[in-house]
């Protein structure tokens, strides 16, 4: 075989690899503007149920305003795109499992398809919790440390990039499991050193919480308590699908009591 043979066998490969990636890719796409279209025509609907906890809580004779001459047509609209691709997630986690996973071992494929799953799960999850508890906590707090005469009147496209901003925080944050399996199945750590360093994590989380929400203990807590049992429950997961870790731990301390 000559060299050039050889190199055309190693770029038809690739070209079919590259093709199979614009595809998937393409069917992503076309499958969050399915869910798009649709939601486009509700968008006004969408947002309302969005603002439905500062509204409730809201003084009332108050509003939500728009301070942009486009913002009452664009910022329902930019929230129809951002639910439509949370909402086509698993579409799309679907078709990046359809393009990895011929290249994986049959052991990886066992462990990565369970993973795709629960991330999915665990974001929507964040968002819900962060919808329903957080964000009735956080305004309850911020309107009732207004000072006396002011009027809280939102505007909705500021209100949009901080309940937007919450939900991703809250989102990955309950992905804190998933994030601890792959750093065991990576060697990066073992199970037992992540439990070691508990108090560590333990203070990190209050750290999130005071950096992602605003500056009361309650809202604080609701996201350090969760992330915390969430890196407990990342524990239990890693020792349970990533197996031979305590071997691991073994050699290490035999490796440092010869060292010492």
């Amino acid at each position: 075989m000559t060299d050039q043979d050889s190199s055309q066998d190693t770029e038809q490969p690739l070209i079919a690899h590259l093709l199979e990636l614009r595809q998937r890719l393409l069917y992503a796409v076309l499958g969050v503007i399915a869910l798009f279209l649709p939601l486009a025509f509700v968008a006004k609907d969408i947002y309302a149920l969005l603002a439905r906890p500062l509204l409730k809580l809201m003084p009332a004779g108050t509003t939500m305003i728009a301070t942009e001459v486009a913002s009452p047509f664009f910022t329902p609209i930019k929230f129809a795109g951002v639910f439509a691709f949370v909402l086509a997630m698993p579409w799309v986690l679907w078709q990046v499992w359809g393009f990895v996973a011929p290249g994986l071992y049959k052991s990886e494929r066992r462990l990565v398809a369970p993973l795709m799953l629960s991330s999915t799960l665990l974001f929507y999850a964040g968002i819900a919790f962060a919808y329903f508890l957080v964000l009735p906590t956080v305004f309850h707090f911020t309107i009732g440390a207004a000072p006396e005469g002011v009027s809280v009147m939102t505007d909705i496209s500021k209100y949009l990039d901080f309940v937007l901003t919450i939900f991703v925080a809250f989102g990955l944050a309950f992905e804190t499991p998933v994030a601890l399996v792959l750093l065991v199945k990576t060697g990066f750590v073992t199970p037992k050193q992540l439990a070691d360093n508990r108090e560590y994590v333990l203070v990190g989380a209050f750290v999130l919480g005071a950096i992602f929400t605003p500056p009361d203990v309650i809202s604080q807590l609701m996201l350090a308590i969760p992330v915390y049992l969430l890196f407990e429950v990342g524990i239990v997961a890693a020792r349970w699908m990533v197996p031979g870790t305590e071997a691991v731990d073994a050699q290490r301390e035999a490796q440092k009591s010869g060292g010492e």
